[in-house]
C-alpha cells in the first residue's frame, strides 16, 4: 500500500489516493488526512481521479475529515468522482454536507 499523493496550493491540499477508498486502506488514510487537519488548511481536496470504490469505512473516515475541518473552518471537498461514486454521495446526500464533483464528461 502506498501513500496519497499530496500537492499544496495556498491554503488547500490536495489528497490523491490513487487507490480505493476502503476498509483494509482506512486507518492509513485516516491518520494521513488528520495529519493534514492539523496544519489548518482551508481546504482538503480528495482527488478521486484512479478510485473506482468506496465502501462504508471510507465514507466514515472522510464524513471524520469533513467534521474535523468544520471545526477549524476549513472544507473538505471532492473531485473527479466517477459517476458510480458521484452518485453514491448524491444518494446519501453528503453533497449537502460538503463539495462533490464528478469527473469532467
Amino acid at each position: 500500500m502506498g501513500k496519497s499523493e499530496i500537492t499544496r496550493r495556498g491554503n488547500e491540499i490536495i489528497v490523491k489516493p490513487g487507490r480505493n477508498i476502503v476498509a483494509s486502506m482506512a486507518d492509513e488514510f485516516r491518520a494521513e488526512l488528520h495529519e493534514l487537519v492539523r496544519e489548518n488548511p482551508g481546504i482538503i481536496t480528495i482527488d478521486m481521479d484512479g478510485v473506482e470504490m468506496v465502501d462504508s469505512v471510507g465514507i466514515g473516515v472522510m464524513i471524520a475529515v469533513h467534521n474535523s475541518l468544520i471545526k477549524s473552518e476549513g472544507a473538505l471537498k471532492v473531485v473527479n468522482a466517477n459517476k458510480n461514486l458521484f452518485n453514491l454521495f448524491k444518494t446519501m446526500r453528503l453533497d449537502r454536507h460538503f463539495t462533490i464533483e464528478g469527473k469532467p464528461e
